[in-house]
């Protein structure tokens, strides 16, 4: 404990006396501080390092960069939300993109099935309408060959003209898709052939077209006519 030493003047001017004293109370007054330090224990002072010190918020210095932490880390954490928010929007754009591209693919399918259904019932109508014509021409093209040797050269011309016609149609008719079905020798289809007659013949296998009588057509997998054909039999 440190003692101050006060000194008293009287008005009479001791002021020799009081200085004559002064040594004595310096004396004590180092004597008792020499008292008081050897009571207390003594402190040792450990070396401090000011870098850790400064880090853990304790130091006598502030972080240069404690100052800008705040707002940028404030942008930082802004800008991760905006980048999350922009691929949530962006998956779910391409998300949408791809059910509009399923939609628009099954729309076009489902428009070219119905344009070539559409097709093929309007060729299908339209060969019905004409294969009649084209029977009756062949049926007279069959008929007058066995007489055409014994007539005149203008009946030959005039043969030979709705030969042409035949030909040209039939040509037209197969230009549409329209395909005659295969009969003579074939087994019998009952999806694709109609058995008018029935023959018991040696000459082919039993449930074998013999003969066909009316041509059948078909356009694709659509039966358009049904081949009128003759079938084989056991004998």
């Amino acid at each position: 404990m440190n003692r101050i030493p006060i000194r008293f003047l009287d008005a009479d001017g001791q002021k020799d006396s009081s200085e004559n004293t002064e040594p004595d109370d310096v004396e004590t007054m180092e004597r008792d501080n020499d008292e008081e330090s050897s009571d207390d224990p003594e402190v040792e002072l450990l070396p401090v390092d000011r870098e850790e010190f400064s880090q853990s918020g304790q130091g006598l210095e502030p972080d240069p960069g404690a100052a800008t932490w705040g707002p940028e880390m404030a942008e930082l954490v802004a800008t991760r939300s905006e980048l999350k928010r922009v691929e949530a929007e962006n998956a779910e754009l391409k998300d949408r993109v791809a059910r509009r591209q399923a939609e628009f693919e099954n729309y076009r399918k489902r428009v070219d099935r119905e344009r070539s259904e559409t097709y093929n019932h309007v060729v299908a109508d339209v060969a019905t309408k004409l294969l009649p014509v084209l029977d009756n021409l062949k049926r007279a093209l069959e008929t007058e060959a066995s007489v055409e040797s014994s007539e005149s050269d203008e009946f030959r011309h005039f043969l030979s003209g709705v030969d042409l016609i035949y030909k040209q149609l039939n040509g037209v008719i197969e230009a549409l898709g329209v395909k005659p079905i295969p009969s003579v020798g074939e087994p019998f289809d009952p999806h694709l052939h109609e058995a008018v007659v029935t023959e018991a013949t040696d000459k082919y296998e039993p449930d074998t077209v013999m003969q066909e009588l009316v041509a059948g057509y078909r356009l694709g997998d659509k039966l358009i006519r049904p081949a009128m054909v003759k079938v084989a039999k056991r004998g």
